[in-house]
């Protein structure tokens, strides 16, 4: 595959000093922006929902969750908090989205935001078979079931309301690649289409995916592209032939991705009415966090900050690793998939300042 030219500027750019000026926005805010916000995705986006399903892809354990409200590990794949947790806030709402199928959670603490993500799920359906997680048409069938719910808490207009008026938040995608194409399953998606094959086959999902929620009234919509995924710790320390530097094919296909994503949005747009759907893309800036990390006030990008950092997640990540670092604001990544605590905060910030309150406020 030829090199795609990375958006990534040769240093950070001059917007970026206005990350933290969301925090007084939020601050300011008196009432709620949107009425709710209401989440698809995987692990990038799962606060908790794999708890709930047998699969050996769960976080509800320290050290996870050790820089959490409580110290309490929710099922986030992170020390604290996600970035759909700040973007809430930002909105004027709660702190925290509740999962779904969390039972300390019900409608009440739903009707303002409620998250079905599952971690290591993706557009296809293949993927949530992999580690035997949620796939997405099930998180669709959970919408459903939380519309019943919701008209028979709040009645049929207020319900009609908050669904409409909601910022559905959709990320996904990492896995597909990572979990799916690439992890050269026997029978698996890679014997079947070339790369770009894979791209277009998933950007189709996505669009039925989108076409089915705006059946179901979903108007206000952010899709969140891939992120730098070959720059993962745990792509990193099995790239031994590029000396444990980013897997550049694997970033090309990311940026690729993403275009074709960015496109789709676009067309959706267009051919649904009432939509408004808007691209959030971290791919630029996490790459800038990763390749210039002091100027973020990190340390460390290239392993995270859970066990040795070069390969853990989930289970290998756990409170009984003696190397876990004491300060994981430190560290780009939290564990070897998933970004730290201070990245979650930090994207979530840029994003909603420079795409999201513009969009939706």
């Amino acid at each position: 595959m030829a090199r795609m030219q990375s958006p990534f500027p040769s240093r950070p750019s001059l917007l970026l000093p206005r990350l933290f000026l969301l925090s007084s926005v939020a601050a300011a805010v008196c009432e709620a922006i949107v009425p709710a916000i209401i989440v698809f995705g995987d692990s990038s986006v799962d606060t908790g929902n794999n708890n709930a399903v047998s699969t050996v892809l769960k976080s509800n354990f320290h050290p996870y969750g050790r820089d959490f409200i409580g110290g309490r590990a929710t099922g986030r794949f992170c020390n604290g908090r996600l970035p759909l947790d700040f973007m809430s806030e930002a909105f004027g709402l709660k702190p925290t989205i509740p999962a779904y199928l969390d039972p300390m959670y019900n409608i009440e603490d739903f009707a303002t935001g409620v998250c079905f993500a599952s971690a290591g799920t993706g557009y296809d359906n293949a993927t949530a078979k992999v580690l035997n997680v949620i796939p997405l048409w099930k998180e669709v069938e959970y919408y459903k079931e939380y519309q019943q719910k919701l008209r028979a808490y709040v009645g049929d207009d207020r319900a009609n309301f908050i669904l409409s008026e909601a910022l559905y938040l959709v990320s996904l995608g990492t896995n597909d690649f990572l979990e799916n194409y690439y992890s050269n399953q026997p029978g698996g998606r890679k014997t079947q289409f070339t790369v770009r094959q894979f791209e277009d086959f998933l950007i189709d999902l996505a669009i039925d995916f989108i076409t089915t929620l705006h059946s179901l009234g979903v108007r206000k919509v952010s899709m969140t592209g891939v992120p730098p995924m070959g720059c993962l710790p745990l792509q990193r320390t099995t790239n031994f032939e590029g000396h444990h530097g980013c897997v550049e094919e694997y970033n090309n296909v990311a940026l690729e991705f993403n275009g074709k994503l960015r496109r789709a949005v676009a067309r959706l747009n267009r051919w649904l009415p009432g939509l408004q759907m808007v691209m959030s893309d971290p791919y630029e800036l996490f790459l800038q966090m990763i390749m210039t990390p002091g100027y973020f006030g990190f340390d460390v990008a290239q392993r995270a900050c859970c066990a040795t950092g070069m390969y853990e997640m989930s289970y290998l990540c756990n409170q009984h690793s003696p190397f876990t670092c004491p300060d994981a604001s430190k560290f780009v990544f939290w564990d070897a998939f998933h970004p730290s605590e201070k990245t979650n905060q930090i994207m979530a910030e840029y994003l909603t300042q420079a795409i999201l309150l513009p969009t939706f406020s």
